[in-house]
């Protein structure tokens, strides 16, 4: 078959596809408007790309019809080689269209799911809608609908999905276009902080137990994960109630064998637990609900990486306070699984390993305890350390644990510098 040229014009000079839907820059260069838009919202652009002139993220795009017809015939002319027609591009969203949606969004229970239904069709679309949903108000109406609506009449089929779908997909952007974490009302003013909002968190928290399909439960969490990493002041966290860690932990981490979170949401679970942590009070929930316990046996169900190191970071800070030490002792796998973490994932494991053990060696180094880390095979991983690449102060902690506690571990054949130990 005879292979056709396209018409250099045709093609969108960031994607080098034909454009779908042609729109001039203020610099007068045409671009496929989702690659412009793309080069603007989201990797944060400044300047056009041919031109490298300045072009600000809220710099117009002028449809270029013609141009489009134009592609659009040649594209039909050229079917028989495997060009299909181009169709017409919806008009691009306006504010006036979100603004009546979430008019309606207050109205009947039947109109405010038709409404938040559109909202969703919309967020999903492009980046352009979402940037001009945050601009509306969009996140403090999608807010204000889970709190006063779904969780005071315990409805977990009228919106809810919707309304976290939409969540997810505005606090996606939002977190790449500020460092605060604020309702955004239509003039851009920032109105208050999500994490001050009891309705707000009791309601999301409230969505964790409701036992919904895991991508529900996840986007909650993402949500979640973003209003605690946007907090202004670490001392915010201290609001965290008892009830978003009991079923933190309870809900989430307890059933996750149970596929009621996805793995990213997973994570994004363990991240949060792991920013409150800092937070004495909030450490002393999370044991009281049995975390240091879900941890490990989270820990002895999945080996990825990540995973990991977010657990181990967490059960680094609960094992600073007792409570959470003779928890995580009265796990009978607990120093086997940690031990065996110990050179096998990454340096941010190491640390935390050995971090643990520091804390566990110096205050509750019981006879019996320091007898499992020898059976267990955390003597020999420490010993390793000081005959490996490693830290420095990783290799002054083993020896610090390994010279404290000679007396007990001297005889055995897994410590000392005339030979490599046998790892377990």
């Amino acid at each position: 078959m005879e292979e056709i040229e396209i018409p250099h014009y045709f093609i969108c000079p960031i994607s080098l596809q034909i454009m779908k839907d042609p729109v001039t820059a203020i610099t007068g260069i045409t671009y496929d408007r989702e690659s412009i838009e793309h080069w603007l919202f989201t990797t944060k652009n400044t300047t056009c790309p041919v031109t490298k002139q300045p072009l600000p993220p809220s710099s117009d795009l002028t449809p270029n019809h013609t141009l489009r017809r134009l592609i659009q015939a040649w594209c039909t002319e050229h079917s028989s080689h495997g060009f299909d027609r181009i169709p017409t591009p919806k008009p691009p969203l306006d504010k006036a269209q979100i603004l009546k949606l979430l008019k309606d969004l207050q109205g009947q229970p039947q109109l405010q799911l038709k409404s938040i239904k559109q909202l969703e069709i919309l967020a999903a679309e492009n980046e352009r809608n979402r940037k001009y949903m945050i601009e509306a108000g969009v996140s403090k109406a999608i807010f204000s609908f889970i709190s006063t609506c779904c969780f005071p009449r315990n409805q977990t089929d009228q919106g809810l999905e919707q309304a976290l779908s939409i969540l997810h997909y505005l606090v996606r952007i939002n977190n790449s276009n500020s460092n605060s974490n604020n309702y955004i009302s239509s003039s851009g003013s920032s109105e208050k902080n999500l994490i001050e909002d009891e309705q707000v968190m009791d309601s999301l928290t409230w969505v964790l137990s409701c036992n919904l399909e895991n991508h529900i439960t996840t986007h909650a969490i993402l949500v979640l994960k973003s209003i605690i990493e946007k907090a202004p002041n670490p001392s915010d966290l201290s609001r965290l109630k008892p009830e978003f860690f009991k079923n933190m932990i309870g809900e989430v981490l307890r059933r996750s064998d149970k596929n009621v979170v996805t793995h990213q949401g997973l994570n994004a679970a363990l991240q949060i637990l792991l920013e409150a942590c800092p937070v004495g009070r909030n450490r002393l929930m999370m044991v009281e609900y049995g975390a240091v316990f879900e941890l490990v046996e989270l820990e002895m169900r999945l080996t990825e990486r990540k995973t990991t190191e977010l657990v181990l970071g967490i059960l680094f800070h609960l094992c600073s306070c007792a409570d959470g030490r003779a928890q995580f002792l009265s796990h009978k796998a607990s120093i086997a699984v940690v031990s065996r973490r110990i050179l096998r994932v990454s340096p941010a494991v190491d640390d935390r390993a050995v971090m643990i053990f520091s804390m566990i060696c110096r205050f509750s180094g019981t006879k019996q305890v320091l007898r499992e880390m020898l059976e267990f095979g955390a003597v020999s991983r420490l010993n390793v350390l000081m005959q490996v690449e490693c830290a420095a102060y990783l290799k002054e902690r083993a020896r610090e644990m390994l010279k404290a506690h000679s007396g007990e571990w001297k005889d055995s054949s897994c410590v000392g510098s005339s030979h490599y130990p046998k790892v377990i």
